[in-house]
């Protein structure tokens, strides 16, 4: 076993110490993108709702990027996993975002200027049984 730092509770061990099967299954990050922004009256291209999933993914990243959980991630390269989800509308994720916060699960919310919409928004990488019972109801973006 690889020895290293002590991590505070809740966060996952950095992956040169687990096993990588194991390791990448546990580490994700959500991004919760606004469904009506595709849709009527809105009608966004797509490539303006990918880049607000973008934008809201490097916050996230960026804003909690001492954390081990996000290093760890960080280090996954092409093995790391982001799952897409949608909410309704701007109601929905306003009410996803309070819910987050409540919990104390960190996470960056989009606000796209000038216009001053809130599109999206991302968690920083967690291990996923620490965040999915916020995010169950919620479908992937289709």
């Amino acid at each position: 076993a690889a020895s290293g730092p002590h991590l505070p509770v809740g966060c996952a061990e950095p992956y040169s110490s687990m096993a990588a099967a194991g390791a990448a299954a546990s580490l994700v990050q959500y991004v919760v993108l606004r469904g009506d922004l595709v849709r009527a009256p809105l009608s966004w291209p797509l490539g303006a709702v990918v880049a607000q999933g973008c934008h809201a993914a490097l916050a996230a990243v960026h804003a909690h990027r001492q954390h081990p959980d996000t290093r760890a991630y960080l280090e996954l390269g092409g093995a790391m996993r982001t799952v897409v989800l949608e909410a309704p509308d701007e109601a929905a994720l306003t009410e996803l975002a309070e819910t987050l916060k409540q919990h104390s699960i960190d996470h960056e919310v989009w606000t796209e200027q000038p216009d001053n919409m809130t599109t999206c928004l991302a968690l920083r990488p967690y291990p996923k049984e620490q965040v999915h019972q916020h995010l169950k109801k919620l479908k992937l973006l289709k």
